[in-house]
């Protein structure tokens, strides 16, 4: 349903998207996993045509980006990360309006307007302005408006960004329920947890480039079966121990990041009693422990040597 092939943006001097390869089955939700600023809003944007790609090329449901943007637009749907409602009319204006804009009228558009109010949980605020409404009542309209003509592709960018956990729960549950009508979804995210809980396959995007894809298990695979454990050590202690655990049969690599000492290993909780007696035995304490399984988090920082979150 998606095909892109060698795509490029560049802002002066800035490549905002290297090179980006990545297809889309029909059906699938995909996920584009990475921090702010990776180039996830841009593609989307060169994607929905609402930027000229510099190199490279993509089609959605057929239809080339630069020679057939028309095309595209018929049959894709966009939701912004910033909410695109006007807060002074009511949700059903709001779903009647741009229902209007893409062509939809009469009865056909009055029932169109029934079932996605129904769709976002709000057929009893239907004729509330929209202005009364909290953070994830917006979002699910602004949802709901990305499929007002029916499209056959879904793009979310963020589409949880700013609500609270209670929220964002509703909208990944709307976003299951349209993916089982066979709806196709490109979805960008930063947090961990969606991407794991909600996506067929996902693409871990850095820098404007795909650094690893595939679904969930294939790219914790591509870590091995590590533990990271975690935990602060004044500055003056680090070097010392990091000599020390280095040597070790039981690590695998040890180093700081973020101001913590950080140790891959095979079994986490075996190696604590070794940790802390060679801490004691530099006179210090270990603070702020965290053992953790390998996840996508633990795949970003040995990709890119940072965390999504930077």
């Amino acid at each position: 349903m998606i095909k892109v092939r060698g795509l490029v943006k560049k802002f002066g001097s800035l490549k905002a998207v290297d090179d980006l390869h990545f297809d889309v089955a029909p059906g699938e939700i995909f996920g584009l996993l990475g921090p702010n600023g990776a180039g996830k809003t841009t593609t989307i944007s060169m994607l929905s045509t609402l930027l000229l790609a510099d190199a490279g090329t993509a089609e959605i449901g057929g239809h080339d980006i630069g020679g057939d943007p028309e095309g595209v637009r018929r049959c894709i749907g966009v939701v912004p990360q910033e909410i695109a409602l006007y807060e002074d009319l009511t949700a059903r204006e709001n779903l009647a309006f741009w229902g209007r804009l893409f062509g939809l009228g009469g009865t056909v558009l009055s029932r169109r307007v029934d079932e996605l109010l129904v769709v976002a949980d709000l057929q009893n605020r239907a004729r509330e302005k929209v202005a009364n409404f909290s953070g994830g009542m917006k979002r699910r309209l602004n949802l709901a408006i990305g499929l007002v003509h029916g499209p056959d592709v879904l793009f979310l960018d963020e589409p949880t960004v700013g609500i609270d956990a209670q929220a964002r729960s509703r909208i990944l549950d709307l976003i299951r329920t349209m993916n089982d009508s066979g709806l196709t979804v490109l979805y960008t995210t930063h947090y961990l947890e969606e991407a794991e809980q909600l996506c067929d396959r996902i693409g871990v995007i850095d820098q404007g480039r795909m650094v690893a894809m595939g679904d969930k298990d294939a790219l914790i695979d591509q870590i091995g079966d590590v533990d990271l454990v975690r935990f602060f050590l004044p500055p003056e202690q680090r070097a010392r121990f990091q000599t020390q655990c280095a040597a070790w049969d039981e690590c695998r690599e040890v180093a700081v990041r973020r101001g913590k000492i950080e140790i891959q290993t095979p079994d986490g909780s075996r190696l604590l009693p070794r940790i802390q007696e060679c801490v004691a035995d530099l006179g210090g304490r270990i603070e702020q422990l965290e053992v953790e399984r390998p996840n996508l988090e633990t795949l970003y920082l040995n990709l890119t040597g940072r965390a999504l979150r930077e």
